[in-house]
């Protein structure tokens, strides 16, 4: 963590860097970093949730939380896809599967 505030020419670079990755990631559609793409309720009482999270790569990581998401829960299951598109698909499949039983 910085403790010290950053110099103009510091801001403006973390800026522009900024500024050119969210046009890259926009022209490639990926999303950027911690962006929930899915989520959906596994559990009747909404005890159970599964999520999918943007890596900002390309990439996203499927999770299923117990508790009081997104306030005071606990990951039970997690696995990372290559692509977004994927993990959302993982899923749905969870989610058709509580509708199935």
């Amino acid at each position: 963590m910085n403790s010290k505030p950053l110099n103009q020419a510091d801001r403006l670079l973390i800026s522009r860097l900024q500024n050119q990755l969210d046009e890259v990631r926009q022209r490639l559609r990926v999303s950027a970093p911690g962006v929930v793409l899915f989520r959906a309720d596994l559990s009747y009482g909404d005890d159970e949730v599964v999520l999918v999270e943007a890596d900002g790569l390309g990439g996203a990581v499927l999770q299923v939380v117990e508790g009081n998401y997104p306030v005071d829960y606990n990951t039970r299951e997690e696995k990372s896809f290559s692509t977004e598109a994927e993990a959302i698909g993982a899923a749905r499949a969870l989610e058709v599967d509580l509708v199935v039983q």
